[in-house]
């Protein structure tokens, strides 16, 4: 496994990170804690040291499985977790409506705002230690931005948590190029969405203000959900509350053209002995700028297989036959 810095605070993470979020079940068609808690620890037992979620997944229950998962070896791990969703507190920018499921399109049970407010800052960071079983947070980035809360004042929120050693590190993420600047130098990564399917940190000038401020970019979605894993066929059904149900990336005409380009990586693919999924991580974590990869994963056997990318080193003529793939 390689590891890389995150930004200037120090700390080295696995290139390739558990994501936590669908071990939460929330917005996935629910989960079996048991089973969650067994994926974690395959992940720490492959080489995985970097383990990212947030308090919105499963309203705080991803968090409880991962503390659960890392209890005993709470020193081997970056511990990263998110704040800024409050299902709690009618405040900042109205996101959504949730249920125990996932998003509803009318009032449910929950309504989810987007809030940065030093106060809000302040309760949910505690309530994440408690939920992860640990006194302080290796990583922890605000989820989404608002417009109610300049920005300077959430920065100045999250620097003093740093100050009483209850945070190492803090991060953003979900943020345009603006925000991005405004946060200054007082982060040390920006997490985005980023895979062959979406390059769009590359288009905007996210990437090239990263790379030039030493900000670690930690990629989210670059299996897209599964659909980049060369195992998603077309006739794969989706249990109800799963986020794939109805979008239409998961259309059978979509994985159909997706199928087509990941069969153009098979020849690739065999000359390392990879999978595809291990050869799309790869090549996320080569692109220029990009410096850790969150991986999904529901079992042990995804979990082992993901952690295992994190050894895959491609070559430029490698890296060239996939971009010319893609870039139709």
């Amino acid at each position: 496994m390689e590891y890389r810095k995150l930004g200037d605070s120090g700390i080295e993470a696995s290139v390739v990170a558990l994501g936590a979020w669908a071990i939460g079940g929330w917005m996935w068609g629910g989960t079996e804690e048991e089973a969650a808690v067994k994926t974690i620890q395959a992940s720490l037992d492959n080489g995985v040291n970097f383990i990212d979620t947030a308090a919105i997944y499963g309203y705080g229950r991803s968090e409880e499985i991962v503390g659960r998962a890392i209890n005993g070896r709470r020193d081997k791990v970056v511990l990263a977790t998110k704040c800024g969703l409050r299902w709690d507190l009618k405040k900042g920018d109205f996101y959504f409506y949730g249920t125990e499921e996932g998003i509803s399109l009318g009032p449910a049970k929950y309504e989810v705002y987007k809030y940065l407010h030093p106060d809000s800052i302040k309760e949910e960071v505690e309530r994440s230690l408690k939920r992860l079983g640990t006194d302080y947070i290796d990583l922890y980035q605000t989820h989404w931005q608002e417009s109610t809360t300049p920005i300077e004042d959430t920065i100045t929120a999250l620097l003093k948590l740093k100050e009483q050693g209850k945070i190492r590190a803090i991060g953003a993420s979900n943020t345009n190029i603006e925000q991005l600047k405004a946060y200054g130098s007082s982060i040390d990564t920006d997490q985005e969405r980023f895979s062959m399917l979406n390059l769009r940190m590359e288009q905007d000038g996210t990437m090239t203000h990263c790379r030039e401020n030493n900000i670690s970019v930690l990629a989210y979605s670059p299996l897209v959900h599964g659909l980049l894993t060369g195992k998603m066929t077309p006739d794969r059904q989706f249990k109800e509350g799963d986020l794939r149900r109805g979008n239409p990336c998961f259309n059978i005409e979509s994985r159909q053209k997706v199928a087509a380009m990941l069969n153009e990586f098979v020849p690739i693919a065999n000359k390392h002995n990879a999978t595809i999924s291990q050869l799309v991580i790869a090549w996320t974590f080569s692109r220029p700028g990009v410096t850790h990869v969150l991986c999904g994963a529901r079992t042990q056997e995804q979990a082992v297989e993901n952690a295992a990318a994190g050894e895959l080193v491609l070559d430029e003529e490698d890296i060239q036959a996939i971009n010319s793939t893609i870039e139709p």
